[in-house]
């Protein structure tokens, strides 16, 4: 019996619980940045039963309306002013915090713990092949929604795909895709709808067998959806915002937080420098860790493992990194402009791949290569 080398990843569509609280969270993050850079922001989402209760630590010298921010997520998706009470918790950051992160006039984390960034040669996003397709399987959903060439169907969606490595490429084991439809939606015609104008032609856009296992709608009907049928809560969708099975979590949630907030903007840099590692040729993968403790400016660590796949030590890439990238938490945001209102786009389908983002610049190459092979090296 072959045993299979299966990697997978999945994605969850705009109108999923958690999804909502997390683009609300964003949303609030970015205006507070539009009026105050500075602003410090821990924002947490809890929707429910009706209710939507907006919560934790926000400090800036501009004003949010949070209940009117997030009517502006909810109303894009569909619902009105009787779907929800929206409820405000926000209290002002706490003066013990706010003392360690601007310590001495030097930028401290506002927290303790480890992220990890990652970047592969498997795709032109350096993303691994399942997170990609999960992605864009949702994308090209909603897409197909917004230009109304896919009606009955609401934006609360899950897709996950399987991709196997026993052989000498890989493969698409199967795709898992479910979406949120009207009450009177013939199921069959939806499935073989989603199949021919969504699933087939993202396989086929990436050079993939199509003879894969589908499992459309599996479980039936799904009428009752978003958090009417299931609670949402921000920060709980930390895989699916990173890299999928392929790669380990440090924990910390992303969306809703500023950039002193190292469980993000460490993950941001760490992915900043892993993919600007496989793009210079110098692995063909790569899992940056870094660890913080809250007040000290820079790492308390950093470790590089490329799975075996380099073409130079990992002591010289290490080396090279070092030299390459200011790891002082003030230049990390100055260098990924993380006091701009740039998050509410990372909400969904991922914050990594996006090239439009900061940290998914290539723009360390030749500094990493010339760190390595020397100046002169073409």
């Amino acid at each position: 019996m072959l045993i299979k080398n299966i990697q997978t990843s999945e994605s969850v569509g705009y109108g999923h619980p958690d999804k909502i609280c997390d683009q609300i969270a964003d949303l609030i993050l970015d205006t507070c940045l539009k009026q105050d850079k500075n602003s410090r922001v821990a924002c947490e989402v809890f929707a429910g039963n009706k209710k939507i209760i907006v919560g934790g630590e926000i400090t800036t010298k501009g004003y949010v309306d949070v209940v009117k921010v997030a009517w502006k997520v909810l109303k894009f998706l569909g619902y009105n002013e009787n779907d929800f009470t929206i409820t405000s918790c926000i209290n002002k950051q706490s003066p013990d915090i706010a003392a360690k992160v601007n310590l001495n006039n030097k930028l401290g984390a506002g927290d303790q713990g480890l992220v990890y960034g990652y970047a592969c040669n498997e795709t032109k996003q350096f993303l691994p092949l399942a997170t990609v397709l999960s992605h864009e399987i949702l994308k090209k959903t909603c897409n197909l929604i917004k230009v109304k060439k896919l009606t009955g169907i609401k934006y609360d969606m899950k897709s996950q795909v399987s991709i196997d490595y026993s052989g000498k490429k890989p493969i698409v084991d199967s795709v898992i895709l479910s979406v949120q439809h009207n009450k009177n939606i013939n199921l069959n015609k939806l499935r073989a709808k989603l199949d021919k104008t969504v699933i087939n032609p993202i396989l086929n856009d990436f050079s993939l067998n199509t003879n894969c296992q589908k499992y459309i709608n599996y479980g039936g009907t799904f009428v009752l959806g978003g958090p009417e049928a299931d609670t949402g809560l921000t920060g709980r969708k930390i895989i699916v915002d990173t890299y999928g099975s392929s790669v380990p979590h440090g924990g910390g949630a992303f969306s809703g937080k500023d950039a002193t907030k190292v469980d993000r903007t460490g993950a941001y840099f760490a992915r900043y420098i892993a993919k600007n590692i496989v793009a210079a040729d110098l692995a063909k993968k790569v899992l940056v860790q870094l660890s913080f403790c809250i007040g000290k400016p820079t790492p308390t660590s950093i470790s590089i493992n490329t799975f075996n796949t380099c073409n130079v030590s990992e002591d010289k890439i290490k080396d090279a990194v070092v030299k390459s990238f200011n790891f002082d938490l003030a230049n990390i945001i100055k260098t990924l402009n993380l006091t701009k209102p740039i998050f509410s786009q990372t909400s969904v389908f991922g914050h990594f791949g996006k090239n439009n983002l900061p940290w998914e610049k290539t723009n360390k190459v030749k500094v990493l290569r010339d760190n390595i092979y020397g100046r002169k090296r073409k």
